[in-house]
């Protein structure tokens, strides 16, 4: 940590009193009260809140869920949603809203930056589920969109049943993607048949993997929320794959062999977004402290290069039993609803995307 962050990081805590814990008295139903020199986080990984840091205005920008988030080039932040009258929001840093498009992803839910000849493109996809405008829950089949950064369509991945890779009562309802050095695209078909499938580059299908009914149940994937591709060994990179409702991550080699598992226990986490040596993962729902999954109860997990928890920003602080991670609750007074992603900036500030946070923007955690 340099000289900078580090008299930043005192200060704040100097003025906030408290690291780990806001304020406490403020309500769980009304956590825009929180005062703006609220830190959360653990160690090395603490963070000042900040709820207002999107510039926009609800009629002229509404939003739905804001899912999912990444970081493009030009260092601009590029926010996928489900409102059909804006897909997509780019962001600069500060929050200020400096273009947006989309209108064809009423499911939209996942997000990937694919860089490709010094140009980025976006890997959109839509999970099938959508809100009407009575607010009636839909579905459809799921699709997988490749786009440039203005919207222009590159191809479309659609149900694999139409390229034989699918059962005819198998459903295709993808939550994400990830791209491999090589340009080959693994989707994770997570609201689905629970499959990680893999393209080429070209959208071409090479194989699939996970699924419910392998002989050993450690290579099934139960809600296989999101992928990403972890270069953290450069000379071994693995997949590492969500299984949301067994509370864990699934570690696979590049071609879908099982190699371990990464237990979370209470926290029902998102995609793997890879920093640094980092892991970080947005925790959608957490278990009270008699087991049971509770709504409002999101927060973020970060992991290190070992794979163990160093910090739980809006969560108690990990800890650690004879080498076993215990469950990590929310904050009473809380921070979030639902954890839905992450995007760490290239000052490793964290952007949290949520669902079902009452239409709210993603909030800003200033590293300090």
């Amino acid at each position: 940590m340099d000289t900078r962050r580090k008299f930043i990081r005192n200060a704040a805590l100097a003025s906030a009193g408290v690291v780990a814990a806001p304020t406490l008295g403020f309500s769980i139903l009304h956590p825009e009260l929180q005062p703006e020199d609220t830190i959360i986080g653990h160690g090395g990984f603490t963070y000042k809140v900040d709820k207002g840091w999107a510039k926009i205005g609800v009629n002229s920008t509404p939003l739905f869920n804001c899912h999912e988030m990444v970081q493009d080039s030009k260092g601009r932040l590029i926010m996928l949603g489900d409102n059909t009258h804006n897909n997509i929001l780019i962001f600069d840093k500060s929050g200020a809203l400096l273009d947006h498009w989309g209108s064809a992803f009423p499911g939209g839910h996942g997000l990937t930056l694919s860089k490709e000849g010094g140009e980025d493109f976006l890997l959109i996809v839509d999970c099938g589920y959508y809100q009407d405008k009575y607010g009636s829950w839909k579905s459809q089949a799921g699709q997988v969109v490749k786009t440039d950064l203005t919207g222009r369509i590159i191809f479309n991945i659609g149900h694999p049943r139409t390229i034989g890779v699918y059962k005819d009562d198998e459903p295709f309802r993808p939550t994400e993607t990830a791209v491999a050095p090589n340009g080959d695209i693994y989707v994770a078909d997570g609201y689905g048949s629970d499959y990680i499938i893999q393209y080429n580059s070209k959208g071409q299908y090479i194989r699939h993997f996970g699924g419910r009914n392998n002989a050993n149940k450690e290579h099934n994937l139960v809600n296989a929320h999101g992928v990403a591709v972890d270069l953290r060994d450069k000379n071994n990179p693995v997949l590492v794959c969500t299984s949301r409702e067994e509370t864990c991550f699934k570690v696979f080699t590049m071609d879908g062999k099982f190699i371990k598992r990464i237990d979370m226990p209470g926290l029902y986490v998102c995609r793997p977004v890879m920093d640094d040596t980092n892991l970080y993962a947005g925790v959608c729902w957490s278990k009270d402290a008699a087991g049971k999954r509770q709504d409002n109860s999101g927060f973020v997990t970060i992991l290190d290069a070992n794979n163990k928890v160093v910090s739980n920003p809006g969560g108690t602080a990990p800890t650690y039993k004879t080498g076993v991670l215990q469950p990590s609750l929310a904050l009473s007074n809380r921070v979030f609803n639902h954890g839905h992603d992450v995007c760490v900036d290239n000052d490793k500030n964290v952007y949290v995307c949520q669902w079902n946070a009452n239409h709210t923007a993603p909030i800003k955690l200033t590293r300090v």
